[in-house]
Formats: structure tokens, C-alpha cells, sequence
């Protein structure tokens, strides 16, 4: 198994020991990602603008190994308060319009950086 880290600077860095994402064939396994500006280090303030980031950083990482959101075939997405669903699922919304990705959307009790969404991804290279 060939294994290859994918790291790009236009994405935050990872803040722990992890890759922001690895691929294995045709697969590409993104970690989750915050709102947090890929510049400034610093998260954005709110679910809506925080939403946008990550998926803009998921965005950049796609970019960097040559594939963009279309490609991406499963997500999950965690967030703080659920009654943010609405308002998440609709950036989410403009973002994978034609042939959504399967997804898994859960609450949890606290993100990293006390974050208010975090929204990971596959995505595959066509064959």
C-alpha cells in the first residue's frame, strides 16, 4: 500500500499530530477541518462564516492533490449546536449542488479550538 501525505499551505496546518489528508490509491481521506483562516491561524466568529472556511480549507486540499468538490463522495460534519443545521446546510448546499456526497451530520459536546463546526471528507479520483 502506497501511502502519501498531502499537505498544502493554501489549508491550516494541522494543529496535532495528524496529515490534513492522505491518500491510498484512488482514495483521498481528508481530516477534518475548522474555520480557521489558512493565513491568520484564527477562527472565524461565526457557524455561518466558519461553515464557509472549512469549506473553503476542504476546498484548497482538494486543489492541492488535483480534484475539487466534485470528486468528493462522502462528508461528515460535527457540529457544536444542532440547531445550526439549517444554517449550515444551506452553505453546504451552495457549495455540492449536482450529485451530493453521502453525509453524516452529528452534534457533539466541543471541537478543537472550541470550534463551532468541523467538516471532514473522501474524495476519489475517476477512473
Amino acid at each position: 500500500m502506497d501511502k502519501i501525505i498531502v499537505s498544502t499551505k493554501q489549508a491550516p496546518a494541522a494543529i496535532g499530530p495528524y496529515s490534513q489528508a492522505v491518500r491510498v490509491g484512488n482514495l483521498v481521506f481528508l481530516s477534518g477541518q475548522l474555520g480557521l483562516d489558512p493565513e491568520t491561524g484564527v477562527l472565524k466568529e461565526n457557524i455561518g462564516d466558519q461553515t464557509r472556511q472549512a469549506l473553503d480549507n476542504i476546498g484548497a486540499i482538494l486543489t492541492a492533490v488535483g480534484l475539487n468538490y466534485s470528486h468528493v463522495v462522502k462528508t461528515t460534519v460535527f457540529l457544536k449546536d444542532l440547531d445550526d443545521f439549517g444554517l449550515v446546510n444551506e452553505i453546504y448546499g451552495n457549495i455540492f449542488k449536482d450529485g451530493a456526497p453521502a453525509r453524516s451530520c452529528v452534534e457533539v459536546s466541543r471541537l478543537p479550538k472550541r470550534a463551532l463546526v468541523e467538516i471532514e471528507c473522501i474524495a476519489v479520483y475517476p477512473e
